[in-house]
């Protein structure tokens, strides 16, 4: 029934007035939201403890990995190490992001003015599909350039900027949120320009 009494409206992201809350109800709208992905701001080098701990807790989480040869005077080493330094990546429901700031090395959630903003699933599913199948290494952030999509292979729909390299071509693939970059090796075939 209509009273002519205003309604008020709520956007993602308000808070109810503490006037209408309910103990034990989130307050945020957000928080009524299904499990969505977000980036997990880490303590340097601490992102494969986060994520072995994250695995014992039955968190679904991934720590996007790359291999590199680390040069000294006497010897080389092959090292394995994040793909984004200081990130890892975590799919949840908002209500239950305190079981990913208790895991010892987690900073924060990433977000804006205290609140963990999701990020795109199809910025985040890519690199799960093709964990270990496809060379990656980390790139400088790029923001211009031909933007191109991947057509083929475990990344397909994938898009990022095109770079061409000795060795051959590279999709340098940006998380904007993060503000990080990913370069993957594709072969020309695999791209067409996004419209």
């Amino acid at each position: 029934m209509l009273t002519g009494e205003p309604v008020m409206m709520l956007e993602p992201h308000n808070e109810l007035p503490q006037s209408l809350a309910v103990p034990g109800l989130p307050r945020n709208l957000d928080e009524l939201a299904g499990p969505r992905w977000y980036a997990v701001y880490t303590r340097a080098r601490h992102e494969k403890q986060v994520g072995e701990q994250m695995e014992r807790r039955r968190l679904n989480g991934f720590v996007p990995l790359y291999r590199a040869t680390h040069r000294w005077k006497d010897r080389r080493k092959e090292v394995v190490l994040a793909l984004f330094p200081s990130y890892v990546f975590i799919h949840l429901a908002l209500q239950d992001r305190l079981r990913v700031l208790e895991i010892p090395g987690v900073v924060n959630l990433v977000g804006s003015q205290g609140k963990p903003i999701p990020l795109p699933e199809e910025e985040i599913e890519p690199f799960r599909r093709a964990s270990g199948s496809v060379r990656m290494e980390p790139h400088p952030y790029l923001r211009t350039g031909h933007r191109v999509r991947l057509r083929r292979g475990p990344m397909t729909g994938l898009e990022g900027v095109l770079l061409r390299r000795k060795e051959g071509l590279r999709l340098v693939v940006s998380i904007e949120i993060l503000m990080r970059s990913v370069a993957v090796e594709v072969d020309e075939t695999d791209v067409e320009p996004c419209r």
